[in-house]
């Protein structure tokens, strides 16, 4: 009678795993999906805020490239205009940098236009 016993509690201990892990193992599975679904959420909203924040830094970039550029157009106005206020009157310095420039660059080729409007093109160069 006793091994009866025994032999009806292990049958119901391996009844009740049985059972207990008919209900169990769904409920893991469920329960581990949710947590990997959680993850997977908290993973793209980071992705999502480090995408932001490198658009950010993308505009402020170009921003300040384009404040710096206006910066420098700035600096080369300033440069043109006191360029354009030291030449004013100095007719005799013009004509010499002319002069100077023809000169002194060889390999320039200027084209005079004629009555038609229309450049006269060399044919070939005779040295």
């Amino acid at each position: 009678m006793k091994e009866t016993k025994f032999i009806v509690g292990i049958i119901i201990l391996v009844l009740v795993i049985i059972g207990g892990s008919l209900w169990g193992i769904p409920k893991y599975r469920i329960y581990k999906q949710d947590l990997a679904g959680q993850a997977n959420l908290r993973q793209q909203e980071w992705e999502k805020k480090i995408a932001i924040e490198e658009a950010r830094a993308l505009k402020e970039s170009a921003i300040l490239r384009a404040e710096a550029e206006i910066e420098r157009a700035k600096g080369v106005a300033e440069a043109n205009r006191i360029i354009g206020d030291s030449l004013k009157g100095n007719d005799e310095y013009l004509r010499y940098l002319w002069i100077d420039g023809l000169q002194t660059n060889e390999q320039q080729v200027i084209y005079i236009p004629t009555e038609a409007g229309l450049p006269i093109l060399e044919a070939g160069k005779r040295y």
